[in-house]
C-alpha cells in the first residue's frame, strides 16, 4: 500500500490544504456542491472545538437552545442593511409538500431575525435581562467559491444572541465573548490571534460594531477565526425587543451576536501543517498517543503488545487520549507516516528491546529528527503529559515567531503595497475612507483586517492620505 506524497505548501498552498484535508481523513467530497462530509476524525477535531467553547459558555452564564432551519423571507427584510448583506447568499424554499408557499422561507444564513422575534415574546421585564442565548446549529449561505471547511454552502457553528438593558452592558458582552474566542484559539487551538475591531466596510450587516480574531496561516493569508458583534439596537427596533424598566417606561434592548465554526478546523490544518501533513494541538487532538507496535514473529508479537496493553491502560487512566495501531500488513514504517499525515502530536514505539529494557521511544510531530527520545516506561504517564504540554506550547510559540515575523510597519502605500505583494501582513497609521479602503483591495487585494486593540496610542500620519490617523490598521490578504 503505497503513500502519495502531497503539493508541497511552497509549490501551491491551495493544493496542499485540499490534499491533507482528504489524506488526514478529515472530509470527504459531497455530491452536493459546495458541501463537504465531515468525516469522524475531523468531527472529533470540531467537537474538541465545541468543547472547548461549551465550557466557557456555561460558566460565563449562557444558555443552549435551539431555533427553527427556515426563515419567513419578511423577517430578514425588517433590517434593511442585514437583508442587503445577505441577499446574494440566500438559499429560498418556495415550493413545500408539492404546493408553492404563500411566503417564501429563508434557509438559515444566521438567526438574528428569528431569534429577534423569540426575544420580543421573552422579554416584558428588566428583570428578564440579560438574556444570554447560545445555538449550535448549521447555517446556510450559497458561496461560489468554496474550500473544505474555510467557506462551504453548508457549515456547523454556533450562534450567540443575548439582550440587555444598556448599551455598556452589550458592548461587555461583546467583548467578553471575543475575549473566549481568543482564550480558545491561543489555549486550545494554539493559534495567537490578534483581536481588534472590523472597519464600518468589513463589519457585519446590521452591526453598530464587530470586533474580530485573526489568525495568520502558514501562507501568510489572514483568517477571521470568530467575530462578535455588537447590534445596538437596529434588531430591537426591528423586531420590537422591548423591556419596562424599574420607573415601569418602555425601553429598547440593545443586543449582540457572536459566532465560530467549523472554519476553525480548517484555521487548524493551516496555522500548524506541515508537508508531512496535519500538526495537531494536543488539547484539540482526538488521538494524542499513538502506540505503534514493532515486532517480527508471533513471540515478539505477543510480547510487545501485553507491554502496550499495560501502557495504554496507564496512559488512559491519566486522562491521555491514547490509540493503539494494530493493524496487520502495514509496515512500521507506513503506519509512522499516515499517523505524521493525521497530525498525532506524540508516537510511542514499543519493540522486543524496549520491553526487554523497560523502555519506550516517543517521537514529538512539531519537530523533527531532533524530537524523538528514549524514555523509561517507569512514570512514562506523566512523562507523556508533559510532552503533550510542550507540545502544545512549542506550537503557539511556533505559530507566534512566524506571525511576528510577517507582520511589517508602514508609512507610505508604496511599501504596503510592497509587503502585501511579498505575502505580508502591513501595519500603519490609517485614516482613510470606505471608499479608500475599496480602492486599496481592488489594486492589492488586501482589506483592513482590524484595528487591534493594542494601539501605539495617540495618531500618526495615514499612510494612504498623508492626514491625521487616529489609529492603526492592519492590512492583508485574507480567506
Amino acid at each position: 500500500m503505497a503513500q502519495q506524497a502531497v503539493t508541497p505548501q511552497s509549490v501551491d498552498f491551495a493544493a496542499w490544504y485540499n490534499e491533507i484535508v482528504y489524506k488526514a481523513d478529515l472530509a470527504a467530497p459531497s455530491p452536493v456542491r459546495g458541501c463537504i462530509i465531515i468525516k469522524p476524525y475531523g468531527y472529533e477535531l470540531w467537537e474538541g472545538i465545541k468543547g472547548g467553547l461549551e465550557r466557557r459558555f456555561k460558566a460565563t452564564g449562557h444558555q443552549n437552545a435551539y431555533f427553527p432551519l427556515f426563515i419567513p423571507e419578511s423577517y430578514l427584510k425588517r433590517e434593511a442593511e442585514h437583508v442587503e448583506g445577505f441577499s446574494p447568499e440566500l438559499a429560498v424554499v418556495t415550493i413545500a409538500g408539492g404546493k408553492q408557499l404563500e411566503e417564501p422561507l429563508v434557509v438559515r444564513p444566521t438567526s438574528e431575525t428569528i431569534i429577534g422575534e423569540a426575544f420580543s415574546q421573552w422579554i416584558q421585564s428588566y428583570r428578564d435581562l440579560p438574556l444570554l442565548i447560545n445555538q449550535w446549529a448549521n447555517v446556510v449561505r450559497w458561496e461560489l467559491r468554496t474550500r473544505p471547511f474555510l467557506r462551504t454552502a453548508e457549515f456547523l457553528w454556533q450562534e450567540g444572541h443575548t439582550a440587555h438593558a444598556t448599551e455598556a452592558d452589550a458592548e461587555a458582552e461583546t467583548l467578553q465573548m471575543l475575549d473566549i474566542y481568543a482564550q480558545l484559539a491561543r489555549d486550545d487551538a494554539a493559534i495567537p490571534v490578534i483581536k481588534g475591531r472590523k472597519s464600518d466596510r468589513e463589519k457585519f450587516a446590521g452591526a453598530l460594531r464587530t470586533y474580530t480574531i485573526e489568525g495568520m496561516m502558514r501562507d501568510q493569508k489572514a483568517l477571521q477565526c470568530g467575530t462578535s458583534h455588537n447590534l445596538g439596537q437596529n434588531f430591537a427596533r426591528a423586531f420590537d425587543i422591548q423591556y419596562l424598566d424599574e420607573n415601569n417606561n418602555r425601553q429598547l434592548c440593545w443586543t449582540t451576536s457572536w459566532g465560530m465554526s467549523t472554519r476553525m478546523v480548517g484555521a487548524v490544518v493551516m496555522a500548524h501543517g506541515d508537508d508531512k501533513g496535519l500538526r495537531l494541538p494536543p488539547v484539540l487532538a482526538p488521538i494524542q498517543v499513538v502506540i505503534v507496535p514493532i515486532y517480527k514473529n508471533d513471540g515478539e508479537k505477543s510480547l510487545v503488545l501485553e507491554t502496550i496493553a499495560r501502557i495504554k491502560n496507564e496512559l488512559s487512566g491519566a486522562g491521555v487520549r491514547v490509540q493503539v495501531d494494530t493493524r496487520e500488513g502495514l509496515s512500521p514504517g507506513f503506519k509512522f507516516n499516515d499517523w505524521e499525515m493525521r497530525g498525532v502530536p506524540l508516537r510511542m514505539e514499543i519493540g522486543p528491546k524496549d520491553v526487554e529494557k523497560n523502555n519506550a521511544v516517543l517521537a514529538r510531530r512539531d519537530m523533527g529528527k531532533e524530537g524523538k527520545q528514549f524514555v523509561a516506561q517507569e512514570g512514562l504517564a506523566q512523562r507523556v503529559k508533559d510532552l503533550l504540554a510542550e507540545v502544545q506550547n512549542n506550537l503557539r510559540q511556533q505559530a507566534a515567531d512566524f506571525r511576528d515575523s510577517h507582520i511589517h510597519d508602514v508609512s507610505s502605500y508604496d511599501q504596503m503595497r510592497q509587503v502585501v505583494e511579498a505575502g505580508g501582513w502591513a501595519r500603519g497609521w490609517w485614516g482613510g475612507s470606505g471608499a479608500d479602503e475599496a480602492r486599496i483591495k481592488d489594486e492589492t487585494g488586501a482589506t483592513i483586517r482590524c484595528f487591534p486593540f493594542e494601539q501605539p496610542g495617540g495618531s500618526g500620519q495615514c499612510f494612504f492620505t498623508g492626514g491625521d490617523a487616529p489609529q492603526v490598521a492592519l492590512f492583508a490578504r485574507a480567506y
